[in-house]
């Protein structure tokens, strides 16, 4: 695959496949992984803001697409600012709930109604401190449309038995992705209900199949054999779905004539969640920045953006206001955005 853009290309408007690529190092980042520990530790938690800028930069900087990193461009100062606010309010929240149930309701309702404008912060800054070519990203969610995606869908799918769950899913990832923009340029996300469905019926199948085999194994008085089978075939269904969707994704996402393709391997990303898993373990987790390069790297080297002409052609767009509160107090109260 190409992974330059020719100037013949730019004048013709010839398709061109630039591949991602990731250039970081498992030795490298364990240096600054270990020291961003010691230094958390030593401060009591503080340089926590630090290590997650160094952390963010070296992965951003370190992936490349048509000869140009990415970068991350928060403060850690900023960062440590919205940390502490959040950590005062979940204090504060914490001590209100012991000293009055009724009140620590209140404000759990009130948290539950600010849930998804906390989402909408997060996205925001999270894409305003993220830039490639000297072009910020940006995100133009709004409130009603993360209460829709995150709280709404979800409560449907669940009072559907399911049915509306892969409808859910959908539009938790439109909401993300069609609301971000590369400079004046907006994504486009042409994933469908049907797209989701297959995958979650697949895995239903599957899943169902697994359970009879583990019932035949476990009346054949097989019980050891059961767990085994069990064990693999819960993974595999989970490999099967995070590659499934991440190809998806991938594959469904457009800015202006420009799509990414992605053909993530089912069985190659078991083997390097399998060895990660494995070596993670034995080194009592001092292998974790090996695997994450190493992921980082396989799915790289997986995805591509094939681009129509130039990726030169996008034009900066006015700086949104955000700051990392949003982003941190969805961290402290887990909401995984």
């Amino acid at each position: 695959m190409d992974e330059l853009t020719t100037p013949a290309a730019e004048q013709s408007g010839s398709i061109q496949s630039c591949q991602f690529q990731f250039k970081g190092d498992g030795t490298e980042y364990f240096k600054i992984w270990i020291v961003n520990i010691l230094l958390t530790i030593v401060t009591f938690g503080i340089y926590s803001a630090w290590a997650t800028v160094r952390n963010k930069r070296y992965f951003y900087s370190n992936l490349y697409i048509d000869n140009h990193n990415f970068r991350y461009l928060a403060s850690p100062i900023t960062i440590l600012k919205g940390r502490l606010i959040a950590i005062a309010i979940f204090i504060a929240y914490s001590v209100i709930s012991q000293m009055s149930p009724v009140l620590g309701l209140g404000l759990a309702i009130c948290f539950l109604i600010a849930v998804p404008w906390i989402i909408c912060r997060a996205q925001t800054f999270d894409r305003n401190m993220s830039a490639y070519r000297n072009i910020r990203f940006g995100f133009h969610g709004n409130y009603l449309e993360a209460l829709m995606a995150y709280i709404v869908w979800p409560i449907l799918g669940v009072l559907s038995l399911g049915i509306l769950m892969p409808m859910a899913i959908l539009k938790s990832h439109q909401f993300t992705i069609a609301n971000t923009s590369y400079g004046t340029s907006r994504f486009d996300y042409k994933a469908t209900y049907g797209d989701y469905g297959i995958i979650m019926l697949t895995l239903i199948g599957a899943g169902l199949m697994l359970w009879f085999v583990v019932w035949a194994l476990q009346f054949m008085s097989l019980a050891p054999v059961s767990i085994l089978v069990m064990i693999v075939g819960y993974f595999a269904l989970m490999v099967y779905m995070s590659t499934s969707i991440l190809n998806l994704m991938f594959n469904q996402t457009e800015i202006e004539e420009h799509r990414f393709v992605a053909q993530v391997p089912a069985v190659g990303f078991a083997k390097v969640l399998i060895i990660n898993t494995f070596l993670t373990m034995i080194t009592l987790g001092l292998y974790l920045p090996a695997a994450q390069v190493r992921m980082a790297k396989f799915v790289s080297e997986n995805v591509e953006l094939n681009v129509v002409g130039s990726l030169e052609n996008f034009t900066a767009a006015q700086a949104q206001d955000s700051n990392a509160l949003g982003d941190e107090l969805g961290n402290v109260f887990d909401l995984g955005v």
